[in-house]
């Protein structure tokens, strides 16, 4: 699944820009056809090529710098996987499963399209953070627990990607437990005063919707249709994290500590 940049834009001012995708699923399988049907062409290293900066945008500042961001990206992910509580539950979680993660082996720093933050590629089992966008230890931190809900709803399921109501799925349980809350609602427009309880419903089915038109070629109306037909299923199930995160709360830490509770191997 491809991951999108944060909701908001600078304070005070309104955010014209579309948002980076939380998270999308990567198909290598149609490496030789459409890529761009399967959300391919967002991650160019995905292909075999080589980023190439543009000297206009290096003169600018804009580029040149890769190999240091990959040192920081890479630093980032190590920071998350020692000290953030989720991305520990997601591990422990995906090690009880029988999927344990090296992060030498599953979890890679790339460039990426600017319109994602991050990816799941499911052939070759790894989480993808985009170097050039995820650029700070939080940001990092949301892009590995959105893929790595990816990567457990594949390891512990016969999902198949490619199947629009399976990808529409595991986007809903990904904003789901990672990503909605009242402000992040407010902020795309999907929450009021008069329909408090409906802001979270509201908040998962947008950021699914945009995930999955970021990585399939269907219609609109056939992604709503994906994720309306799936969402009351997808949306109650809160497996492995066991409750909905809010924002500046304490979620985070209870969910960690009610992970032996479910024979999660946390640390």
């Amino acid at each position: 699944m491809a991951s999108k940049k944060s909701d908001a834009g600078a304070p005070g001012q309104p955010n014209n820009r579309t948002p980076p995708i939380p998270n999308a699923v990567i198909d290598r399988g149609d490496r030789d056809g459409d890529g761009k049907q399967w959300g391919y062409d967002l991650y160019p290293e995905r292909r075999g090529e080589k980023f190439k900066p543009s000297w206009g945008r290096v003169l600018l500042g804009m580029e040149g710098t890769e190999n240091l961001d990959k040192i920081k990206c890479e630093r980032n992910v190590y920071a998350c996987v020692k000290k953030s509580p989720m991305v520990k539950l997601m591990m422990g979680a995906l090690k009880s499963s029988g999927c344990e993660i090296d992060i030498r082996r599953h979890i890679a720093c790339e460039v990426c399209d600017s319109s994602v933050s991050g990816g799941y590629d499911p052939v070759l089992n790894q989480v993808v953070v985009c170097q050039n966008i995820a650029r700070n230890e939080g940001i990092v931190q949301g892009v590995l627990t959105h893929e790595m809900i990816h990567m457990f709803d594949y390891c512990n399921n016969n999902l198949d990607f490619k199947n629009i109501d399976h990808l529409a799925c595991t986007e809903i349980r990904a904003a789901n437990l990672t990503h909605c809350s009242f402000l992040s609602a407010c902020t795309q427009g999907d929450a009021s005063p008069f329909k408090i309880r409906q802001a979270h419903a509201d908040c998962v089915k947008t950021k699914a919707l945009a995930s999955v038109l970021a990585v399939r070629k269907v219609t609109p109306e056939e992604a709503i249709a994906a994720v309306e037909r799936v969402f009351p299923k997808c949306y109650n199930d809160l497996e492995p994290i066991g409750r909905r995160i809010r924002r500046n709360s304490k979620d985070m830490y209870k969910a960690y500590m009610e992970g032996p509770m479910y024979g999660y191997d946390v640390d």
